[in-house]
């Protein structure tokens, strides 16, 4: 790298927090010098960590895009409808963004952030983590090989883990769309992604969708339940129960998420564990939250030169994250499940061959996490603002662009019933009624 960078933090939570440490690790790469938190704990630990002057520390995110332009870039981690004003505001001051996903919660907020970085010459990254996952870059270099010659189909499985939705999802701070996003943008543009990823060059041309919440309702609260968990007469008989979730886990020494989200004061121990699930959102009854969000939805595309694919996203699962991922081609059928081995079954020589995704030791505990992919997304973007190099990068502010809109069509697919249509070389789409399908 020719130069150091420095780097200002808006928002100090989980993500923030985990980008940030590669300047713990790295100091001849990144320096963090400034935080933005309303929440003093978090605010303080992150202040702590990495010995940031007072004067550069803001309770608001605006007072910190308020002054002159003090860092090289800024790492916004704010909640999903606190990333398009920050977003703005500094690309306006000339920071190069590294973004959390999603990029903001409407088609519109998101062409405005791509737009804003473009006409201030600012570097955008996006954490679509999952593109710099081994897993998802084996599959890519495989399917750039031709070992499964053209691709027909693609069949991918985004399991939530039951537990997961009823922390995030129901409890948490993505269960109302009104107060965070809808769930296949806030869980799976990840996903949807991928599939435009292995998909290469051929663009979408029609989406379908369907899904809706299930279980999560009043309807459903079975008879005799309290309101909270910690004093229900039912609770040993529900898999839902904030005591399974978060005390038991307390109990045994795990104070890491999700059990560090529940205390917001930064506490870590089973008093103060206690006490917020007795007043706070984590203790509540699962079937008397203010929850809205589907929880399962199958998305399915038509791409050009009639390739297919269908996405699924569901909560009720036993594995957390675990995709599953079969793509049919034809010359052979790839398949893989979760981070283990990738496999190609070949049709001609009715062979079965296995690709180990490549591992890269010495990584740090705390950006290790999707295999690495963490570290890999701090490392290019820091490398990118250092060098100059956009291209570091490896998935443009436009192709994220692309990706978002067609979560957005596929959620205006399921709310209309309909399929839409996505006009060739065009950022926008029209609507079919679902009776037109047969066309």
């Amino acid at each position: 790298m020719s130069r150091k960078i420095t780097v200002l933090v808006i928002g100090a939570g989980n993500r923030g927090t985990t980008y940030s440490s590669y300047a713990l690790f790295y100091p001849e790469r990144m320096k963090v010098i400034g935080v933005a938190d309303p929440q003093q704990p978090v605010r303080q630990k992150l202040q702590d960590a990495h010995q940031i002057p007072e004067e550069n520390v803001f309770d608001d995110w605006v007072a910190a895009a308020e002054r002159e332009k003090f860092a090289d870039a800024v790492i916004i981690a704010t909640p999903d409808r606190l990333h398009k004003a920050p977003a703005v505001a500094f690309a306006e001051k000339g920071y190069h963004i590294l973004l959390e996903k999603p990029m903001a919660v409407t088609a519109e907020d998101c062409k405005e952030v791509v737009q804003a970085c473009h006409s201030n010459h600012v570097i955008l990254g996006v954490c679509h983590v999952l593109r710099y996952h081994p897993v998802t870059l084996m599959i890519k270099e495989l399917l750039d090989a031709g070992l499964v010659g053209d691709i027909c189909h693609i069949q991918h499985l985004g399991p939530v883990g039951f537990w997961h939705f009823a922390h995030s999802f129901v409890r948490g701070n993505w269960r109302n769309e009104s107060e965070s996003s809808f769930s296949l943008l806030a869980k799976s543009c990840h996903d949807i992604d991928l599939i435009r990823f292995w998909m290469g060059s051929k663009r979408c041309l029609k989406v379908s969708s369907f899904g809706r919440l299930s279980h999560f309702t009043k309807e459903n609260k079975p008879e005799g339940a309290g309101t909270r968990c910690l004093d229900c007469s039912i609770e040993p008989h529900c898999p839902y129960s904030a005591r399974k979730i978060y005390l038991e886990r307390a109990e045994k020494g795990a104070f890491h998420w999700p059990v560090s989200v529940v205390c917001s004061n930064g506490g870590s121990d089973i008093e103060t564990l206690t006490e917020a699930l007795r007043l706070g959102p984590y203790g509540r009854c699962v079937y008397d939250c203010d929850n809205d969000v589907v929880s399962h939805q199958v998305v399915n595309m038509e791409f050009e030169g009639g390739a297919t694919a269908a996405f699924t996203m569901v909560a009720f699962t036993e594995k957390l994250g675990v995709r599953t991922t079969t793509i049919y081609g034809t010359k052979g059928e790839l398949s893989c499940k979760g981070e283990g081995d990738v496999e190609i079954f070949d049709f001609l020589q009715q062979k079965r061959t296995s690709f180990s995704p490549r591992t890269t030791p010495d990584i740090p505990a705390s950006l290790n996490s999707h295999c690495g992919a963490d570290y890999y997304l701090i490392h290019n973007f820091v490398s990118a603002v250092s060098e100059s190099d956009p291209s570091r990068i490896p998935t443009s502010a436009e192709e994220t662009l692309r990706s978002h809109l067609l979560v957005f069509a596929a959620e205006k697919a399921r709310r209309e019933n309909r399929v839409v249509v996505l006009e060739t070389g065009r950022g926008n789409s029209h609507s079919q009624p679902a009776h037109t399908r047969g066309e």
